[in-house]
């Protein structure tokens, strides 16, 4: 009867959490316990070994926030545990079920190999298999005291976060350390049950739930309470006729893969997550030796890095297991990558570093992009993939939508040029699976494309701060492979499950653009320092690489290969999805910060050596420009007295309405409270302010996200703005560099803001450059620019090209993107007018649409700054500085050069002669990258891409002694069959948004 169910699961779950579980350790041993707190920060095992050590007692409480005690266990296994699988039991005192996000550890034998990790969810250490009795014991455990930052909602401040700030008082007490006899058996039996109790509740009534029920009952009849281990397979009889009946021939097929998606930082500081890999890939190498078919997949290319250089002793393991086929390299990049704000290059450069290292280390190179986790992904994405080599793309953040539930779990994605790419998220909606009951029903019950294909990825294990697959994990998926009432689990390589599936959907749905998360919006705008870091040093790095290239080709100067590798690898780590988003602890922003400073130092120097090469000795002014898109591109060169008087002067006025300013190309009035009243293109006539409207308007929201501060701002954040228009000083006038600046001085809350409106000779860029001392708590600075354009579209700048977005919002699909993602600028236009802001550091803004009188309003708005308190409490608070501009009547390919021309500046140096560009273009194309080949073959390698999503011509021509030019991919590697291009100059042919890259071989 139906009643009987709740008696059954009830009385079932009962015995099975205070009875059979306990029991699957039942006689224990005591242990002798001392231990060394250090007094910094970590060292090496071999020092914590050598340690000196004195007794401790469990139930002292331990660890301050991020320090490090060393734990030694000596004892002996009692003789009449002869032949019995023997371990210690560790538990350093977790306060929570979730691995990674608390105190964990490594444990070591005497001799310095590592063994496994010990968290909430593995909390064994293997002493023997089969016990000889009376062997000595000898272990060593390396705790990490990490303080429990996300324990619970609401989050509130904390200044845990950051080990100057965090507290010295001990967090954690120990429990149990002791041996203990494993009974296989009643663990056994502790699985059955598990499995067989989550399967039922997935079942509707029917009689397959109602033998699991009988079945259950009986097995729990069967059990003496009091001899669980005795009794363990007599419990077990019962259920094995359930456990045996095979799945449906239609079931589910579930390829499931190891997993623990170890953020590279978060609430950790990036040397804790050196240590949070090897430990999770010391327990995955012992589950590996432990099993016959699991495979355990990692990602990210840094990660590895990490192992081989700190932890030798583990890389060791990981080799041999990765040779084995049972450890898994995925993903094919330096790390899980942010893939909205860092530039192409820096994409480019993820896929590059990353499959080099897995090549060169394995000799393999991941087929697929493994990104689970980012926090949407670039319509460029499709394009460079592909041109990566990756066959297949896998994610899984787009199930956390807020309103709209994106249609496909396998299909294909089409980018801004039209390439498309074989794309799987799970059906699952997690990337952390315990393959639990309700996870398998959801995979199967959910799965978009059951009509065609038969299954679905699960990675499996503990995630986001390590832990990985557990050994329950594994007895799990042994008892779903063929189970009646489940989806059918095996492990399987994700190489495998894209072959088949795309065998299974030979015409699979095809999802054109980005893929938006209706989530986490915020990541585009907070921890502006840190974003800021970002575009300075991926710009400089371009910029060092051109200047080395040509110092090396034209002078013979040794090309730094090592040095910029190790420079790109440090700013590519700092734009994983959980630094530069700006969602991490401020430990991690503020080391952030701090190594985009060394990087930008390191590379200035570079660049500086390089030109003093190139220019040779002397006291002529030289400009060098390595702007790929403006007057003199890609070189040095002297300004001519002609050249500098070409531009009409600029006009400065003051008069009742404000500040006039006139450069010949535009005409901008800005009033007497710092507003933008006017901004004519004096070409065509056409105002670019909306009628009665004035830009520049800063605004402030309260912001207070329904739950992740740093990460989120929700919609009703625009219920409530103050404009900030009140003025303390307003002055101008004409510098003598000829041009005119107004500076405008505000006041508002408990902040400062300075702003310098200026306008240059020849520009129809009216420029700002902001200096905001910020003391705001939960609150949303934005910049408001209402404009008199018709337009049905913003185009905002993504890597290699532009992405448009509708103004109006007709469906909850458009309603959603309230706040989007740009690169260096974005634009609005109608048919022979548009005005576009451009940046050097944003990358959040929004798009407001207003009609009145039959005349439409399309408001841009800039995100600046927020001042979110979780995690950390002090988010952007102090000096701030910003530069933006206002384009007056420009297009694609003018917002293009402005915003290069705005983040790329050229410098001024002494020489003796001017450089001329080793790279030139003519036509419609734009160079980004000019660099030696990564091989050290001493190539040149040039790449290109049409950024105004139209068919292009264009001609590059190489001024050295080069080969042939041949196209290749993202690696660097010739295409195969591509016919070579003519030596030095070379035509091309270019298709909407495409990106090429050419390699030249230097004679």
């Amino acid at each position: 009867m139906h009643d009987d169910i709740p008696l059954t699961t009830g009385r079932a779950r009962r015995v099975l959490d205070e009875r059979i579980l306990p029991a699957v350790h039942s006689e224990t041993a005591p242990v002798e316990i001392a231990w060394n707190v250090l007094p910094g920060e970590p060292i090496p095992p071999a020092e914590g070994l050598a340690l000196d050590y004195t007794p401790y007692e469990v139930g002292t409480p331990w660890g301050r926030a991020w320090g490090t005690t060393w734990f030694r266990l000596t004892g002996a296994v009692p003789a009449a545990w002869a032949g019995r699988r023997v371990e210690a039991v560790i538990d350093l005192g977790f306060d929570k079920n979730m691995p990674g996000f608390q105190c964990e550890g490594l444990v070591y034998r005497a001799d310095g190999s590592p063994v496994k990790s010990i968290n909430p969810r593995n909390q064994w250490v293997l002493v023997a298999e089969s016990a000889e009795g009376d062997e000595e014991v000898e272990l060593f455990i390396e705790a990490a005291s990490n303080p429990v930052l996300l324990d619970y909602h609401p989050f509130l401040p904390t200044q845990e976060g950051d080990i100057l700030t965090s507290s010295a008082k001990p967090l954690y007490t120990t429990r149990r350390i002791e041996l203990a006899v494993f009974e296989a058996e009643v663990h056994a039996l502790a699985l059955d049950i598990e499995v067989l109790l989550e399967l039922q509740q997935e079942l509707p009534d029917g009689p397959r739930k109602m033998r699991i029920l009988q079945a259950l009952d009986d097995a729990l009849d069967a059990l003496d309470l009091q001899r669980i281990p005795e009794t363990a397979p007599d419990a077990r009889a019962p259920l094995a006729g359930v456990l045996a009946s095979p799945a449906e021939e239609s079931a589910h097929r579930i390829s499931a893969v190891g997993h623990a998606h170890i953020d590279s930082a978060w609430l950790w500081p990036v040397r804790e997550t050196v240590r949070k890999v090897a430990r999770t890939t010391s327990t995955m190498t012992e589950l590996i030796d432990q099993t016959d078919d699991f495979l355990y997949g990692m990602s990210s290319a840094q990660q590895y890095a990490w192992v081989k250089e700190h932890r030798p002793e583990v890389w060791e393991r990981i080799t041999a297991a990765v040779a084995a086929g049972r450890f898994l390299p995925l993903g094919g990049m330096w790390v899980e990558s942010d893939t909205v704000m860092p530039t192409g290059e820096s994409i480019v450069r993820q896929f590059s570093q990353g499959q080099r290292f897995f090549r060169e280390q394995f000799g393999i190179a991941p087929k697929g992009a493994w990104l689970p986790d980012s926090f949407g992904y670039s319509p460029a994405l499709p394009q460079l993939m592909r041109r990566a080599g990756f066959e297949w793309f896998f994610t899984q953040k787009i199930s956390w939508n807020q309103v709209n539930k994106f249609p496909h779990h396998t299909f294909l994605w089409e980018g801004i040029d039209g390439s498309q790419l074989f794309s799987h998220f799970p059906p699952m909606d997690t990337y952390n699976s315990q393959l639990s009951g309700s996870e398998v029903a959801r995979a199967s019950r959910q799965f978009r494309e059951n009509r065609h294909a038969t299954g679905s990825i699960a990675p499996v294990g503990w995630g986001d701060g390590g832990g990985g697959t557990t050994r329950e994990m594994t007895g799990k998926a042994a008892r779903l492979a063929n189970l009646e009432g489940s989806a059918r689990v095996a492990w399987e390589h994700p190489d495998a499950f894209f072959e088949r599936a795309r065998a299974e959907l030979p015409n699979p749905p095809v999802w054109v653009g980005e893929l938006y998360l209706e989530l986490h919006r915020a990541t585009l705008t907070s921890q502006h320092r840190t974003k800021q870091g970002n575009r300075r040093t991926e710009h400089l790095l371009v910029e060092a690489e051109l200047w080395s290239a040509t110092a090396a080709v034209r002078a013979g100067l040794p090309y730094p290969y090592e040095q910029l590798d190790r420079l790109w690898q440090q700013v590519l780590l700092l734009q994983f999805h959980d630094i530069l988003p700006g969602t991490s602890i401020a430990w991690v922003h503020r080391e952030a910060v701090a190594t985009y400073a060394a990087v930008a130092a390191e590379l200035e120097e570079l660049i500086a050596s390089a030109l003093a090469a190139l220019a040779g000795s002397g006291d002529e002014e030289l400009v060098a420009n390595p702007a790929a898109t403006a007057l003199g591109a890609l070189q040095a060169h002297a300004i001519a007295p002609a050249e500098r008087s070409a531009a009409e002067p600029v006009w400065f006025d003051q008069g009742p309405e404000g500040f006039r300013l006139r450069n010949g190309v535009v005409s901008v009035v800005v009033g007497h409270d710092g507003l933008v009243t006017s901004a004519v293109d004096l070409a065509t006539g056409r105002e670019a302010i909306a009628p009665g409207a004035e830009a520049n308007l800063l605004q402030l929201h309260q912001d207070f996200p329904n739950m992740w501060d740093a990460w989120d701002v929700d919609r009703f954040y625009r219920n409530r703005v103050e404009d900030l228009r009140e003025v303390d000083s307003i002055e101008g006038g004409i510098g003598e560099d000829g041009v005119a600046r107004v500076i405008v001085k505000r006041s508002f809350s408990t902040s400062t803001v300075t702003q310098t409106l200026s306008l240059a000779a020849g520009s129809r860029t009216l420029e700002f450059e902001q200096s905001t001392d910020w003391h705001e708590t939960e609150k949303f600075l934005k910049v408001a620019f209402p404009l008199d354009v018709r337009a049905e579209h913003t185009i905002a700048e993504t890597q290699f090209g532009a992405h448009k977005r509708v103004t109006h919002t007709n469906t909850s699909w458009e309603a959603a993107k309230f706040e989007t993602s740009m690169h260096r600028f974005v634009l609005v236009e109608e048919p022979g007018f548009g005005v576009a802001l451009v940046n050097d550091s944003s990358y959040g803004y929004d798009t407001e649409r207003s009609v009145r009188d039959g005349e439409v309003t399309t408001t841009l708005r800039l995100s600046l700054l927020r001042a979110p308190r979780f995690p950390d409490p002090e988010t952007d608070q102090g000096v701030q500085t910003h530069r933006y501009g206002l384009v007056i009547g420009t297009s694609v390919a003018g917002a293009t050069a402005a915003g290069v021309l705005m983040n790329q500046n050229a410098r001024t140096i002494r020489g003796a002669h001017a450089v001329s560009p080793l790279v030139s273009v003519e036509g419609g194309a734009v160079v980004s990258s000019v660099k030696l080949a990564d091989d050290r073959s001493g190539d040149l390698i040039v790449r290109v891409y049409e950024p105004e999503g139209r068919r292009a011509t264009a001609r590059l021509r190489v001024d050295a002694p080069v080969g042939a030019a041949r196209t290749a991919t993202l690696l660097e590697e010739q295409l195969p069959g591509e016919p070579a291009a003519d030596a030095g100059s070379v035509e091309l042919t270019l298709s909407p948004f495409e990106v090429r890259t050419l390699r030249f071989a230097v004679r």
